[in-house]
């Protein structure tokens, strides 16, 4: 998978009653945490394929030691960009520098820019990109079609009648060979990062779209 090629990173955190030098810090300070950014962020397929780019705040809060928790995007547009900000906001966990006397229930807000390659994609129109994102949540209803069925398979309830309705679907979607391929390499690189969650994600939505590829991965990494 392709990492973001323009990726404007600002961190804005939103407190109150504490000064800026009271705040969190990111480990190395700002250099760090964009450098951060850049190597871990992986460009989502569907966002880079149809050129969508988009700022996304995530909230957060960190304890004493700087871990990570009640993550969630705040604003986005609802598509996969949201959830690899938020992905990679979890990867910065343990990684926060917390002053004495900073107030632990404050919310942290990080926007995370992504911007799809230009030489590629060319200025976007906002009417292509809102086109691309509701069809993008379109398909989403067609995809939990196909992960129901699977998982009701697995568990011997599906209505296997319908299975060629599921497989036409999959057809529709660009289930194959290639896009599986695809999304093996996106969950070795996010395990390569010390994420084996996002990983497992990856795996088990394979399994769920009928594909036994990832099978060895989820006993090996993923077994509870």
């Amino acid at each position: 998978m392709l990492k973001a090629l323009c990726l404007h990173i600002a961190l804005i955190i939103f407190t109150a009653g504490y000064l800026l030098g009271q705040q969190p810090a990111f480990k190395g300070g700002q250099q760090a945490f964009n450098n951060f950014l850049k190597t871990k962020i992986i460009y989502p397929e569907y966002s880079r394929q149809n050129c969508i780019s988009g700022t996304i705040n995530v909230s957060f809060m960190v304890d004493k030691d700087g871990v990570v928790h009640d993550a969630k995007v705040q604003d986005g547009p609802g598509i996969d960009l949201d959830d690899e900000a938020l992905r990679v906001i979890k990867l910065t966990s343990g990684q926060w520098v917390v002053p004495a006397g900073y107030n632990l229930k404050t919310n942290i807000v990080q926007p995370i820019r992504f911007d799809p390659d230009p030489a590629r994609c060319g200025p976007a129109s906002i009417r292509d990109m809102q086109s691309a994102i509701a069809s993008y949540k379109a398909q989403q209803e067609l995809e939990n079609a196909v992960t129901n069925y699977y998982s009701n398979k697995y568990k011997g309830k599906a209505d296997t009648t319908k299975e060629a309705i599921i497989i036409n679907l999959k057809k529709q979607l660009g289930y194959d060979d290639d896009f599986i391929n695809d999304v093996l390499s996106q969950a070795g690189e996010k395990f390569k990062q010390g994420d084996k969650e996002g990983a497992c994600h990856d795996w088990n939505f394979i399994r769920n779209i009928g594909s036994d590829k990832a099978d060895n991965f989820i006993k090996k990494y993923c077994a509870h």
